[in-house]
C-alpha cells in the first residue's frame, strides 16, 4: 500500500482535518520529508488548481497526486449534488466535473464527500437517492475520460443523512447500477469509527469480491488525529485491507496535532509498523 497526506488550499477550511495549510510548494516538501509517497489537495475550486506549479514541485519532491478534494463547492457555495432545486445541483455537477478534469491531469481521481449532500426537510430519501446517482453517473462518466475513478465517501450521522456506512453506500450503488461503472468508495476511518460495528469486517464485506469497492482509505484515527494517538485498531483494519487486495493509497486526513511535522511523522511510522510487521 501507499502512502499519501493532505495538503489544504482553502483558506475557509483551515480548521479542517487536514494535515498541511501553509501552501503548495511547503507541503509537497514536507510530505517528501516525512516520506510519502503522494498528496492529497484539497483546492478551492478548479480556476484556482496549482495546474502551473504543481508539476515541478511533484518532479522536485519526487511525489504524485492520490485525489484531488471537491469539497469546497460545499464549503464556500454550499453547492450539493442531492439538492431538490435542480439549478444547484447543475452547478455542484459542473464545480466538481471541472476539479476532475484537474485531477484527471495528473493521473489522480477526484473525491465526493461533503459535495453529495442532505436530504432536506420536505424532499424524500428516494428523490434525494435518485438525483445523487444521476450526478455521480454523469461525474463517473467524466472521470472515466482521463482513465481514473471516482471516489464516493460515507460520512457520519453529523455531516449527512444520505448514506452513513460503507454498507449502505455499497447497496446504493448496486441498487442504482453504479458499482461497475468506475466508482468505487472512500473508506474514511474517521467516520467509519462512528458508523460501523467492526471496521475489519466491514473492509472486508465491502472491498471483497465481486466487485471490491473500495478505492481510497483516509487514514485517520477515531479522534481524527494521526493513527496511533486514538482507539482504532489499526492491524485489523491493515489486515483487512491486505485480505481484499487492496494496493492503493492510505492518506493521512487528519488534524495536524500535535503539530503538522509530528502528525505526518505518526501517520508514517503507524504505516511501516504495520507494513514491516506484515512482511515478516
Amino acid at each position: 500500500m501507499k502512502t499519501a497526506i493532505t495538503i489544504c488550499l482553502v483558506p475557509e477550511a483551515s480548521r479542517g482535518p487536514f494535515v498541511f495549510h501553509d501552501g503548495l510548494a511547503a507541503g509537497c516538501r514536507a510530505a517528501a520529508q516525512a516520506g510519502f509517497d503522494a498528496v492529497e489537495i484539497f483546492p478551492a475550486d478548479a480556476a484556482a488548481f496549482p495546474s502551473a506549479e504543481l508539476p515541478g514541485l511533484l518532479q522536485s519532491e519526487g511525489l504524485t497526486v492520490a485525489a484531488v478534494g471537491t469539497g469546497a463547492g460545499w464549503v464556500r457555495q454550499r453547492l450539493s449534488l442531492a439538492d431538490s432545486d435542480a439549478s444547484i445541483r447543475s452547478q455542484a455537477i459542473s464545480f466538481i466535473a471541472s476539479i476532475i478534469d484537474c485531477a484527471g491531469e495528473f493521473g489522480a481521481p477526484a473525491i465526493i464527500g461533503s459535495m453529495q449532500g442532505q436530504v432536506a426537510a420536505g424532499t424524500s430519501h428516494e428523490d434525494a437517492d435518485d438525483w445523487l446517482a444521476e450526478a455521480l453517473a454523469t461525474l463517473a462518466e467524466r472521470a472515466a475520460r482521463h482513465g481514473q475513478i471516482l471516489l464516493y465517501e460515507p460520512l457520519n450521522r453529523y455531516e449527512t443523512n444520505l448514506f452513513n456506512t460503507q454498507t449502505a453506500a455499497a447497496r446504493f450503488l448496486r441498487q442504482h447500477g453504479l458499482a461497475g461503472s468506475g466508482i468505487k468508495l472512500l473508506c474514511d476511518l474517521f467516520h467509519m469509527n462512528i458508523e460501523e460495528v467492526n471496521l475489519a469486517d466491514t473492509i472486508r464485506g465491502v472491498g471483497g469480491l465481486p466487485d471490491g469497492l473500495i478505492g481510497h482509505i483516509h487514514w485517520a484515527d477515531s479522534n481524527r488525529q494521526a493513527m496511533g494517538l486514538g482507539h482504532t485498531d489499526s492491524r485489523a483494519v491493515y489486515e483487512a485491507l491486505e485480505a481484499t487486495g487492496y494496493d492503493g493509497f492510505l492518506a493521512a486526513e487528519v488534524f495536524p496535532l500535535p503539530t503538522p511535522a509530528e502528525a505526518a511523522r505518526q501517520t508514517i511510522r503507524s504505516i511501516q509498523a504495520l507494513a514491516d510487521s506484515s512482511s515478516c
